[in-house]
């Protein structure tokens, strides 16, 4: 790509005409690989640059600054955020310090990132997400084929989360404070006692309207059986209801 058309295209990002991963007829999501070259041909024809935020100097491509002006319609109250060039802000959105949204990423209307909260390249966030302070949603920028991570509208993601490798959180989901999700987790799901695993195919899903709290199991083999040892295990415990709703409900003001 040429350097016009790698500038189009971080254009077409910013105002939502385009999208690193969209849902298809199915449900399922599937990445754009176009637009995924696309973000990476931005670093290989930038060029390092010193810039200048206030009282903060960085050093980054040229291609990728963080945005100014900030998307009209979004709140970004003061104290170290940064939103990079390429990602999509929705109105309605409201940014606390400091957090930082990177290239490609996809924030919709009416969600929050708090604190200390990251969303990473090309991740997508859907309508009135809660992302809490210090939830770190990763990115997944290559290989251009790989599903980012992506949490779909209405969800509520606690203090602390950890949410990697292409995971997919369906909508009104709930995470608690402390859960960790990456594409080799096994949750267990004990109200309909199943265990949910990614595949060679999909990518871990948290089920729409799951509870999700950490949970632990025991590790594997006598040594560690001795040794009192546990292991992770991600846990549903129910699924969403009125008394979850009303423990979740965002505060319309605020927005």
């Amino acid at each position: 790509m040429t350097r016009d058309e790698v500038l189009a295209l971080l254009d077409a990002l910013e105002r939502g005409q385009v999208r690193a991963a969209e849902r298809d007829a199915s449900g399922r999501w599937v990445p754009n690989r176009v637009v995924k070259e696309g973000i990476l041909a931005a670093f290989r024809i930038g060029v390092d640059v010193e810039l200048i935020a206030g009282p903060l100097s960085f050093r980054d491509r040229d291609t990728l600054p963080p945005r100014r002006p900030l998307p009209a319609g979004v709140r970004v109250v003061p104290g170290g955020t940064a939103i990079r060039r390429g990602a999509y802000v929705a109105k309605g959105v409201v940014v606390m310090p400091p957090a930082y949204i990177n290239v490609g990423a996809w924030v919709d209307e009416g969600s929050m990132i708090d604190s200390h909260a990251l969303v990473g390249s090309c991740a997508q966030v859907g309508k009135r997400v809660h992302l809490s302070a210090a939830a770190q949603v990763g990115g997944v920028l290559e290989p251009v084929g790989a599903v980012p991570v992506v949490i779909e509208d209405d969800v509520f993601v606690g203090g602390g989360v950890g949410i990697y490798e292409g995971v997919c959180v369906r909508r009104r989901a709930v995470l608690a404070s402390g859960v960790v999700l990456t594409g080799s987790t096994a949750v267990f799901d004990l109200v309909q006692e199943r265990e949910l695993r990614a595949t060679a195919g999909s990518p871990l899903e948290i089920p729409e309207g799951a509870v999700v709290v950490p949970g632990t199991r025991p590790a594997p083999g006598s040594w560690a059986k001795d040794r009192g040892l546990s292991v992770a295990a991600p846990v549903i415990v129910k699924y969403r209801d009125e008394k979850t709703d009303a423990k979740t409900t965002l505060e319309s003001a605020l927005r």
